[in-house]
């Protein structure tokens, strides 16, 4: 059996509903739960990962990369089952998630850690792909990322955490390329963390109220009507960051012209941010797929000076 693109289990912030939609239920369910139906998740993993094999210097590296993509595919996938599994209850509450598989009873509990353990094993193929110094980097963050879902229970800023989460990628895909440079690869770290911290703040802009009256935190919330200044701030700290990785990467203002680029796309996102706009947050927060790509150009430039 087949459904269409208007089934309720597809949420609305589903990118191709159509496609997805056209899977047999059963199928879908489980599409649905790893976000197949939402690539910008694994796009936003993956290019931290891109960025530090670029800037380390390993221009050369293409296969290294995809796996590193196919890594961010199945781990994204396996954290928002987790995650899912974790928050069913308030997910009831939230109309934008109400309709998630967990949270429906579409997938059983069983079924989704037997899904996520699936796709673990996929991440440990890709895994088996790098050097051990790597692979013990990366297997550092399995507590970090345990330990996300219940961020938004105890602070205001579960954003950062997501930060430091989602930016692991890039101390990973540099200790694969190189051992030394640690402070480039730091300022790197930092720089992405502020820029996840800058755009998951946007996203969260969807939720605010419903997140509001069933008790979630977010830096949204937090900010308040302050909310564009305290995403350009955050967006600030990222290129701040990322100048100074670049700059002990290739000493000179022309490796700073690289970022250019990347710095003008953020600054127009929060010049035309509108937090009061559904569609508009959620359009600003797509863009960050591209952004992650003119950052990578970025690297490839001063990394392969």
């Amino acid at each position: 059996m087949t459904a269409s693109a208007s089934d309720p289990g597809i949420v609305p912030d589903s990118e191709h509903r159509g496609l997805v939609g056209r899977l047999p239920r059963t199928l879908r369910n489980y599409a649905l739960l790893a976000r197949f139906d939402r690539p910008i998740g694994w796009w936003l993993l993956f290019w931290p990962c891109a960025w530090s094999v670029l800037l380390a210097g390993g221009e050369d590296r293409w296969g290294l990369i995809a796996w590193m993509l196919a890594g961010a595919i199945a781990m994204r996938g396996a954290g928002c089952v987790y995650n899912d599994i974790v928050d069913a209850d308030l997910d009831r509450q939230v109309a934008r998630t109400a309709a998630r598989p967990v949270a429906s009873g579409a997938v059983s509990k069983k079924a989704a850690w037997a899904w996520l353990l699936a796709l673990c094993a996929v991440g440990l193929v890709v895994l088996l792909q790098l050097r051990w110094p790597a692979q013990l980097v990366a297997l550092g963050a399995i507590l970090p990322v345990a330990a996300y879902p219940f961020m938004k229970r105890i602070t205001w800023w579960p954003q950062v955490w997501l930060g430091l989460v989602f930016s692991w990628g890039a101390l990973v895909g540099w200790v694969e390329i190189r051992g030394d440079h640690l402070g480039t690869m730091a300022a790197l770290y930092a720089g992405s963390i502020a820029w996840v911290v800058g755009y998951d703040t946007i996203y969260a802009l969807q939720d605010r109220e419903d997140d509001a009256l069933v008790g979630i935190r977010s830096s949204a919330l937090r900010m308040g009507r302050h909310v564009r200044a305290g995403v350009g701030l955050c967006y600030a700290l990222a290129v701040a960051c990322w100048a100074l990785a670049f700059w002990w990467a290739r000493g000179d203002t022309l490796g700073l012209l690289a970022l250019a680029p990347m710095a003008l796309h953020l600054a127009g996102q929060v010049l035309t941010l509108d937090p009061d706009d559904g569609a508009n947050p959620l359009a600003r927060f797509r863009s960050n797929r591209f952004a992650g790509l003119l950052m990578a150009l970025g690297c490839w430039v001063v990394g392969n000076a």
